[in-house]
């Protein structure tokens, strides 16, 4: 492989939530599993995942507030 390939195949930010989203709820797919697993980075994903959890405990806690009003 050429440094160029390798550049192409990085993930970046939209494939990164992409990945993130598609793990928390259980349908990644196993390509995008070995791209995050060979190219990617282990901190951009868990800084992705540590977003991803608040803005989702965020949001329940929000639509249960506005459901027991």
């Amino acid at each position: 492989m050429t440094d160029s390939d390798n550049d192409t195949k990085k993930p970046g930010l939209i494939a990164v939530i992409g990945s993130v989203i598609s793990a928390a709820f259980g349908v990644q797919s196993s390509k995008n599993r070995e791209r995050d697993f060979t190219h990617g980075r282990f901190r951009n994903y868990v800084i992705t995942a540590i977003i991803f959890v608040g803005v989702f405990i965020a949001t329940v806690y929000t639509i249960v507030q506005i459901v027991l009003k």
